[in-house]
């Protein structure tokens, strides 16, 4: 216990209330210091002419940002075009809602070149993120 009386516990498997109370809570103080989210997912899919999906993009955008969380495509995809029409169909999703920037992060064995080819530049770097390795931070102005 706590000089203020709260109580710290450890537990690897936490309820799925205490997981709601803390987002909850820091979304509420996030809100409260920078305006409300308007978060609004961001999708869009590569599939094949069986509608497997071969690829896609998930992001949000919020505070006139566009968030690239997941970009992924098939290995037999890769090299033909489809990441930056994935890219850029999202970018203009966030344009329509009034974003003016986007950011992303990535890892240097992943495809650092690509955003670099799709106009991003790097804000931001750790590096042995894993040994050997870096992440990444870009940004771009849209």
């Amino acid at each position: 216990m706590t000089a203020s009386g709260i109580e710290i516990s450890e537990d690897d498997y936490p309820e799925m209330d205490a997981v709601a109370a803390i987002q909850r809570g820091l979304h509420a103080f996030n809100q409260e210091m920078g305006g409300p989210y308007d978060r609004e997912p961001v999708t869009v899919l590569a599939r094949d002419a069986a509608e497997t999906v071969r690829g896609g993009l998930l992001g949000l955008t919020y505070w006139n940002w566009l968030f690239i969380d997941w970009l992924w495509l098939a290995r037999d995809t890769r090299g033909q075009g489809l990441g930056s029409e994935l890219l850029t169909r999202a970018e203009d999703i966030a344009r329509k809602r009034g974003c003016t920037d986007a950011y992303t992060d990535t890892f240097s064995f992943q495809a650092p070149g690509f955003w670099e080819r799709n106009g991003y530049v790097e804000s931001g770097r750790l590096d042995h993120m894993p040994r050997g390795h870096s992440r990444i931070w870009f940004r771009k102005a849209l």
